[in-house]
């Protein structure tokens, strides 16, 4: 399984106090976190769906992406072109299922590549007895379509995704929810939960639940840009994290 190569010179901060690998749980994000894509089959599945259930033409242009939900984009992309609200309510659900659909029928011709230091860093946090799970802004299938492309399904248990949540902040205090389920019978309100993720809206998720946050500068935004938001813990990447907690940089 290919590697992406950090190309940053590592910079670390952490929040004094803050164990970032002593957590109970963790939710990863996927894209520019954990793996990123190197094809559009998921991108593409947007416009050809669309076209495919309604005959309309839409476009992702002007659209922020990066920390964004499939639900919330593909509505944003439906505005855009006009799309009545009524008719978008209707049809969304079978939009999705064709995103969906496309996706696994070329899974096969999906180019995942891991971002540096992950299964590194799952196996470190996961010999600490930490329980780890994704929460994302793919829809259920894409996301773990990815996940097993990439070769790391092995290591999570359960997951968060947009189906049913276009705001972020509302499926990652889903996920949060499920963590905290697994962790004890009945729930254990108190259990320390972490998001890892590459965005300011992973930060901004991450409050509006009070959790923890591990930012990393691996996917579209900068480590400065990510340390103005004051995240526990700006990483340039997992793998400078790791090298650092292990006294490597």
């Amino acid at each position: 399984m290919p590697t992406a190569s950090s190309t940053h010179r590592p910079h670390i901060a952490i929040e004094p106090g803050f164990a970032w690998d002593g957590q109970e749980a963790y939710l990863f994000d996927i894209d520019g976190t954990l793996v990123r894509t190197r094809d559009r089959i998921h991108i593409d599945s947007f416009t050809s769906s669309v076209r495919g259930v309604t005959g309309f033409e839409v476009t992702l242009a002007g659209i922020l992406l990066a920390g964004s939900t499939d639900t919330a984009i593909l509505r944003e992309a439906c505005r855009q072109a006009g799309i009545p609200a009524d008719e978008l309510e209707s049809r969304s659900e079978a939009i999705l299922d064709a995103m969906r659909a496309t996706v696994a029928e070329r899974r096969n011709e999906m180019v995942v590549v891991r971002m540096p230091g992950v299964e590194e860093t799952l196996r470190h946090l996961a010999r600490r007895g930490a329980l780890l799970g994704v929460a994302t802004g793919n829809l259920e299938v894409i996301g773990w379509i990815k996940i097993e492309r990439a070769g790391l399904r092995e290591w999570f248990r359960f997951g968060g995704f947009s189906d049913r949540f276009p705001v972020r902040s509302e499926l990652i205090g889903q996920a949060a929810k499920k963590a905290r389920e697994l962790i004890g019978s009945g729930g254990r309100p108190e259990a320390s939960v972490c998001v890892v993720g590459d965005t300011p809206r992973d930060i901004e998720a991450a409050r509006a639940n009070s959790l923890a946050v591990i930012a990393v500068a691996t996917g579209n935004f900068s480590f400065d840009e990510l340390l103005e938001h004051r995240p526990e813990v700006c990483a340039t990447s997992l793998a400078d994290l790791l090298a650092f907690t292990r006294g490597e940089s």
